[in-house]
């Protein structure tokens, strides 16, 4: 990063453009183009802004934005891959069981059938029997002359049983 800084600040002071002049050409601060010509890349909170920064300075000193932005993506993985693949692969069994325990979006979240409870489907069952042993009751074992209601009527004033 130092390199491309460097050569950021030996062209820009080539075709005699001072850094505040720059700035305001590019709409950005002195410090950030300052920092970026230092290399000091990691004053930066954003790399997406910083790797935009460093795109509109470079087309804006004549470079091909693209080789430049090639050079600072090279560097970035070289800078970010010194991470053993060991240390990667136990972070990312430690990221899975934290997970876990975490609150699901309502979006991603897959629902589990709600169970119903065995007692509820005793009871139902036990309540159908119930009501079938009734049914089977009034149709073969209850005399078929006697009628356990009355039905009545009013006709013309009087009142009479069926």
């Amino acid at each position: 990063m130092k390199e491309l800084g460097e050569k950021f600040k030996e062209t820009r002071e080539k075709t005699g453009i001072s850094l505040e002049e720059a700035a305001v050409d590019l709409g950005y601060k002195v410090s950030q183009l300052e920092e970026i010509e230092n290399g000091s890349y990691k004053d930066f909170k954003d790399k997406f802004l910083l790797k935009t920064i460093i795109s509109d300075y470079a087309k804006y000193l004549g470079f091909d934005p693209e080789e430049i932005i090639d050079e600072f993506n090279t560097f970035v993985f070289e800078s970010t891959s010194k991470i053993p693949i060991d240390e990667i692969a136990k972070a990312s069994k430690n990221v899975n069981k934290d997970t876990d325990d975490q609150i699901a979006s309502p979006y991603t979240a897959t629902e589990e059938p709600k169970k119903v409870p065995l007692i509820i489907i005793i009871s139902l069952v036990a309540l159908l029997i119930v009501f079938i042993v009734i049914l089977c009751y009034n149709l073969f074992f209850k005399d078929e002359g006697s009628s356990s209601f009355n039905v009545s009527y009013v006709v013309g004033g009087t009142y009479e049983k069926c």
